[in-house]
């Protein structure tokens, strides 16, 4: 596997692999800037099938972690890490301590936090081993704790800018809203959409999700394969990336899309697929940068509650910009983004290292 020579691959400062046999541990690292702080990302944990898989997510993920931090204005680089294993069966606390020790051996360059597959709980083992993890715990009203709760609001909220810039509303009563994957941001977007007064479309590969949704928000349980393809408002992809691609873009009826998912666009192309189809896209790492902007409220201490939600509340405006300037400049979303986040973080060109 040559790791230079991937697509993925984008003068990532630093990938990481790591084993501890006696937990069965492999992880990825990968940090792909530190020009604006330490890189700081979640760790996902997925049964990748191939190492080569893994080393492709997490070189995306890293990468956008780093515009993502850019764009919300954060003192922070861009990180993420992968262990390969089912999140359903392969968990420890000793396994995630081992990757606590991982985390530390780079002594502060990477921190951090849950993701797809992790949980509060993982991160308070991660903590056993490493300081450099957030997403822990929080007293009543100080920043901190689960940050799907947080991205959800995010999310919510570029909901609504969208709404308004493509269809005009000022509300999301009545609004259509379909969403792919009803984890831990999924779930509770459903809840801010429903209190609202949205319309819900709903689609999880476990049945149990789905259900929960139906009975608490009156959403309406719609089959994994077909959900994209749905006549609605707001398509809302908050599972894994990939999935608006070559094949699945045709298929799209919504008029937006705006949601949580890392790396939705399985390719830069793709945007301009959505613009031709007249779908405005909100770019997931400036929607979905709620969680991060809790992570580094908690890391870096003194923040309250209150304060992380001024931050998420920012998202909108920053939203807007990225489509009057599409508008303006007949350009991508994706591509505008791009480029405010590489003028943001004011990367140089810098030496690659595979450890």
């Amino acid at each position: 596997m040559e790791i230079f020579d991937m697509r993925e691959f984008d003068n990532h400062e630093l990938v990481l692999f790591g084993h501890d046999a006696p937990t069965g541990l492999r992880a990825i690292i990968a940090i792909h800037s530190t020009m604006l702080g330490p890189a700081a990302g979640g760790c996902r944990m997925w049964p990748y099938a191939t190492t080569a898989e893994a080393v492709a997510d997490v070189l995306r993920l890293s990468r956008g972690m780093s515009y993502k931090n850019a764009m919300a204005e954060l003192p922070l680089g861009g990180g993420k890490a992968v262990i390969v294993g089912d999140s359903r069966k392969a968990k420890t606390p000793e396994l995630f301590e081992a990757f606590g020790r991982l985390v530390d051996s780079l002594g502060g360059r990477y921190i951090t936090a849950e993701d797809v597959g992790t949980t509060t709980a993982d991160m308070a083992n991660v903590a056993r081993a490493t300081r450099y993890v957030a997403g822990l715990g929080a007293a009543p009203g100080e920043a901190g704790g689960d940050p799907g709760p947080k991205t959800a609001l995010g999310v919510f909220l570029g909901i609504k800018a969208a709404v308004k810039f493509r269809l005009g509303r000022g509300d999301l009563r009545g609004t259509r809203v379909a969403i792919q994957g009803l984890g831990g941001v999924g779930h509770h977007l459903c809840g801010l959409l429903a209190a609202e007064g949205a319309e819900l479309f709903v689609a999880d590969v476990h049945r149990a999700a789905v259900q929960r949704a139906c009975e608490q928000f009156k959403a309406h349980p719609v089959k994994v394969d077909e959900v994209l393809g749905l006549d609605v408002d707001v398509l809302s992809p908050c599972a894994l990336g990939g999935v608006l691609d070559a094949q699945s873009i045709p298929r799209l009826r919504a008029r937006i899309v705006a949601g949580a998912a890392n790396n939705q666009l399985a390719q830069g192309q793709d945007g301009t697929a959505l613009q031709a189809a007249g779908i405005l896209y909100a770019p997931d790492y400036v929607i979905n940068a709620g969680g991060i902007i809790s992570v580094s409220r908690e890391y870096h201490g003194g923040a309250s509650e209150a304060q992380v939600i001024a931050d998420i509340q920012a998202i909108p405006a920053r939203l807007t910009e990225i489509f009057e300037r599409a508008r303006r400049e007949n350009r991508t979303t994706n591509a505008v983004a791009d480029q405010m986040a590489r003028e943001r973080l004011g990367r140089r060109p810098s030496q690659a290292l595979v450890a």
